[in-house]
This record gives C-alpha cells, sequence and structure tokens, in this order.
C-alpha cells in the first residue's frame, strides 16, 4: 500500500483529504505544519505528500526545500495544494521541488486525476 503524507493547518482539509487518499488504497499520515511533516519523514518516508502553502511554523516551500535535501528526500511525490493561484506560487513550488500543484478547494476526482498524471495511481 502506498502511503501519503497530508501536510496541511487546516483539520478539515487534512480531513477530506484522508478520506479520498483512504478512498483509493493510500495509507494516510498528517502533520500541522512544515516542521511536524519533516518529523514524520525522518521517522518514515512516505511515497507522496499532498501539501499547503500557508503554515506557521515552516511553510511548504520551506518544507519542499527541506524535504528535498533528507536522505531518501528525492523519492517523494509533492503535490502542492493550496489556494496561492498565481503563476508566481506556481513557479516557485516546482522550482523548489514539487512535482505538481492543485488549487484549493478540492476534491476526489481533481486528487485523483493529479495523483494518476504524477504516476501513484493506475
Amino acid at each position: 500500500m502506498k502511503t501519503c503524507l497530508v501536510v496541511d493547518d487546516s483539520k478539515v482539509v487534512r480531513t477530506i483529504a484522508r478520506r479520498i487518499l483512504e478512498g483509493i488504497d493510500f495509507e494516510v499520515s498528517e502533520a500541522a505544519d512544515g516542521q511536524q511533516a519533516v518529523d514524520v519523514c525522518k521517522v518514515k518516508m512516505p511515497d507522496a505528500v499532498l501539501l499547503d502553502w500557508n503554515m506557521p511554523v515552516m511553510n511548504g516551500p520551506e518544507f519542499v526545500t527541506a524535504l528535498r535535501q533528507m536522505p531518501g528526500g528525492q523519492e517523494p511525490v509533492v503535490v502542492f495544494c493550496s489556494t496561492e493561484n498565481d503563476m508566481e506560487h506556481i513557479t516557485e513550488a516546482l522550482s523548489r521541488g514539487a512535482n505538481e500543484y492543485i488549487m484549493k478547494p478540492f476534491d476526489g476526482d481533481i486528487l485523483k486525476s493529479k495523483f494518476e498524471q504524477v504516476g501513484l495511481i493506475d
């Protein structure tokens, strides 16, 4: 079973993402900010990370930069999921090492489609 770390300071968003991902056979872990996500990745590197941009302690761009520098941190597929939808934010996310970008609000079809595009599901 593939694993996905959902990183978002909104409990509601984490809960919705968990339901969708568990429905497509992912084992899901959660973090409320980038630092918690780093701590989770140190214990067990996930196959995928669904990542918010704006969070306290450590934001999404800071997290993806830290992740990519960790041992095994090049492996997870990182999909940003944010309300920040201008080209500047998308370009920064991709330049820092994200694989894809989806806009909030999202639903199951959008998430499944994006995970198919990046090769996480068939």
